[in-house]
């Protein structure tokens, strides 16, 4: 049996009278793509904030790696590395500055860090920008900067949210043939989420369902389709959580911009 590298049981989270995840459990095998969907205010956004240690759990367990978020949250975010929805690089910066701040912040060791640093730029085709300001960047160049520096301290999951928003079909595709090579190279396990629900079924190996704080579907891709009788991701997607547009989930107005301010901390 496959090992996990997240493991969520029973996991519960509420803000007073209203309880944003209820009792939800899913795993997430070691080496495996896994897309987390789910429309706003499904608890998608609440989910993740636990996963990476900036929420804590009313009730339920959640191991990263083996190691609890709660418990020893410093190590378990030594484990992850992380590419969030908005650009989170010092843009004032080169692209090998932000890559040797990275490597600093969670210790890469000083002679290491050359090589690695090159290994991942010319690994995202940026070794030829080391030296460009990261404001003279492109969207997708960004992107993959930042999947890169993600990279440095070898996490074994890498998070991504919502990776490709805003970045034209050209560039969605780079990208997510970047982030398919690393599973395949490097057996690196890949959690994301996604509005596009093409990417999750052309990508994922996995797909949990969130809706109204519930997992509503958790299987293959092929398997989710077949449970709500559609015949694409997006379709079932629809026919399990509905046609209603959502407001944005309570407590996650700031969503992971606390997350994004606690890596930028770090960095100054």
């Amino acid at each position: 049996m496959a090992t996990s590298h997240i493991s969520v049981k029973n996991l519960t989270k509420r803000f007073g009278s209203l309880t944003a995840v209820d009792d939800i459990s899913f795993e997430v095998p070691a080496g495996s793509i896994f897309a987390f969907l789910g429309p706003n205010g499904a608890g998608k956004t609440t989910t993740i904030k636990m996963l990476t240690t900036l929420l804590h759990p009313t009730s339920g367990t959640i191991l990263l790696n083996g190691l609890d978020p709660v418990k020893h949250s410093h190590q378990v975010r030594q484990s992850f590395g992380i590419v969030f929805q908005d650009p989170s690089l010092d843009d004032e910066l080169t692209a090998y500055e932000n890559m040797f701040f990275h490597a600093g912040l969670y210790g890469v060791p000083r002679a290491e860090t050359p090589q690695k640093i090159e290994d991942l730029m010319k690994f995202v085709e940026l070794w030829d920008r080391k030296d460009s300001y990261v404001k003279t960047f492109s969207g997708g160049m960004k992107r993959r900067l930042e999947i890169a520096r993600g990279l440095l301290h070898t996490p074994a999951i890498l998070f991504l949210d919502e990776p490709t928003t805003g970045l034209d079909p050209q560039t969605r595709n780079y990208i997510w043939q970047y982030i398919k090579r690393l599973n395949e190279e490097r057996g690196l396990t890949v959690f994301f989420t996604t509005h596009y629900m093409e990417e999750a079924e052309h990508t994922a190996q996995q797909v949990a369902i969130i809706d109204h704080g519930k997992i509503v579907a958790n299987d293959t891709v092929e398997a989710v389709k077949a449970k709500a009788g559609a015949s694409t991701l997006e379709q079932a997607f629809i026919k399990l959580t509905g046609h209603e547009i959502r407001e944005q989930e309570a407590g996650a107005i700031d969503g992971l911009r606390q997350m994004r301010q606690m890596w930028r901390g770090k960095s100054k």
